[in-house]
């Protein structure tokens, strides 16, 4: 639990240099923390007419967050996998990519520092309509195919269309263009030096690199979760829904 008073009395160049994850709460409010660094909480939370209380029950909400290991998903039907990655999908698109785009464009620092921040300036938003793109496609295609499968296996086809269906497009061919996008932040990393910051750098740096490496992270885990369980088991869930069907075009 957090001690309420403390934290409201605390400037926010404080708070997140405790924990990073507040930089992001702030965010998710509204609030950018690096334009109010040295305000404290009670102050920036009566500017934007804020309760207080919820953004620190907010903050402990997100410090309890667990994300499902792999063996966990690894037990659910591929419907449940689908649904937890097509939330993933959108906290990216909806939370994390934003967050990350407002630091970049609003921080401001020495001097020192405004040669990397131009570059990000201009690499960031190229990968971000990347992203979002390779998105838009997996869920279009890939998704969209195992539903597909589903619905020929409810027998929601006749038989010789699903067929068909079946031997067009399959899912080998995603699985294949996916490993494409494997490593796709390795222009920022490079351009980052590895996320490397000096230890007496800006707090705004330090909370963006840190939540570029968290970002990186997660994407890594995300296409070890469609790399190692989704692609395998929508590629079994389509041999058997084409087992199925040729079983029963030969019975007919």
């Amino acid at each position: 639990m957090f001690d309420s008073k403390d934290i409201e009395k605390s400037p926010i160049k404080v708070l997140v240099s405790e924990n990073y994850v507040f930089a992001a709460v702030l965010h998710y409010f509204g609030i950018s923390f690096f334009q109010y660094e040295q305000n404290s909480l009670f102050e920036v939370c009566k500017k934007f007419k804020i309760n207080s209380q919820q953004l620190i029950d907010e903050l402990e909400s997100w410090a309890k967050i667990k994300e499902p290991t792999s063996e966990e998903l690894y037990l659910h039907p591929i419907e449940v996998l689908v649904s937890y990655l097509k939330r993933k999908h959108y906290f990216f698109v909806r939370q994390e990519l934003p967050f990350l785009s407002n630091m970049i464009s609003g921080i401001k620092v020495e001097e020192a520092y405004n040669g990397i921040l131009g570059d990000l300036r201009i690499m960031f938003p190229l990968f971000v309509d990347d992203f979002i793109h390779h998105i838009h496609e997996e869920e279009s295609k890939l998704f969209n195919r195992i539903k597909l499968l589903h619905q020929i296996e409810a027998d929601e086809y006749r038989l010789n269309d699903a067929l068909l269906i079946l031997e067009k497009s399959p899912v080998s061919l995603f699985s294949e263009a996916h490993d494409a996008h494997d490593d796709e932040m390795e222009g920022i990393r490079k351009l980052t030096k590895g996320y490397f910051l000096p230890e007496d750098a800006p707090i705004s740096m330090k909370v963006l690199y840190n939540e570029l490496q968290v970002f990186e992270k997660e994407l890594r885990v995300h296409a070890q979760i469609e790399d190692h369980l989704l692609f395998p088991k929508a590629i079994e869930l389509e041999k058997e829904v084409l087992r199925k069907i040729k079983k029963k075009i030969r019975n007919n």
